[in-house]
């Protein structure tokens, strides 16, 4: 017979093994029929933010397509020189590939808080955020790189003037969502390890005892800005 695993304050259990991966791919079925208000507020917020990322990536391929000047070329601007030739891209790959495993990390984190083991849920929260911190300390390092090479909003020694402003714009959006997300990590991680949730102290972010949903709610806001980076990813550096 399954194994089963208690989760919310008692009220559902999760059965393990297979069953529990059923489990968790249909849970948003069940989640938009009993979702709370916090978890509500945020599919709202990510629903909104979506229009804005996606107004910045259409206006981005509308300045691409209609600016009469040479756009420069991704493989030549954001390559790095190393072992005495240009890589292309190395950097970028890098970034995406921290970024991608903060989204597994932060999965394993709320599935662990299903479970109400607190301190392997706060390890792999810290663990996102560290990966985090790594993914936007790079992104520094590029903005820093193509600064000092003369990039600007306004112009840029490449081609298209529209380059600079694009850039900046949308992934120092994006940049900014990310390091938000790491400070919440960190304060979601650290009521986690005190136990905040298990002895139900009040405070910001703190659901009724026994319930990690703030972990949940991170982790919605987590695997979002992972998937922005993926569109932004494949139409500013792959096209």
């Amino acid at each position: 017979m399954a194994q089963t695993i208690e989760t919310h304050g008692g009220a559902d259990l999760r059965p393990s093994g297979l069953r529990g991966v059923a489990a968790d791919f249909s849970s948003d079925q069940r989640a938009f029929k009993t979702a709370s208000w916090g978890k509500a507020m945020m599919w709202i917020f990510l629903l909104s933010d979506t229009f804005v990322f996606g107004c910045f990536l259409i206006a981005y391929m509308t300045a691409r397509m209609s600016t009469p000047v040479p756009w420069p070329n991704p493989s030549e601007v954001f390559a790095l020189h190393i072992g005495g030739q240009d890589v292309p891209l190395i950097l970028i790959a890098i970034m995406t590939f921290v970024l991608i495993s903060s989204s597994g990390t932060m999965a394993m984190a709320v599935n662990f808080g299903y479970r109400r083991d607190r301190r392997t849920t706060a390890v792999l929260m810290l663990l996102t955020a560290l990966l985090g911190a790594c993914f936007v300390g790079m992104q520094a390092f590029e903005w820093t790189k193509l600064i000092t090479e003369g990039v600007r909003p306004w112009e840029n020694p490449w081609g298209a003037a529209q380059f600079g402003s694009t850039f900046f714009m949308i992934t120092g959006f994006h940049g900014t969502h990310v390091t938000i997300g790491v400070i919440f990590l960190l304060i979601v991680a650290r009521k986690v390890w005190r136990g905040d949730f298990d002895a139900e102290r009040r405070g910001f972010f703190t659901s009724r005892k026994g319930r990690y949903e703030a972990v949940e709610i991170m982790g919605l806001y987590w695997h979002f800005v992972d998937l922005v980076w993926v569109f932004i990813f494949a139409f500013f550096y792959l096209w």
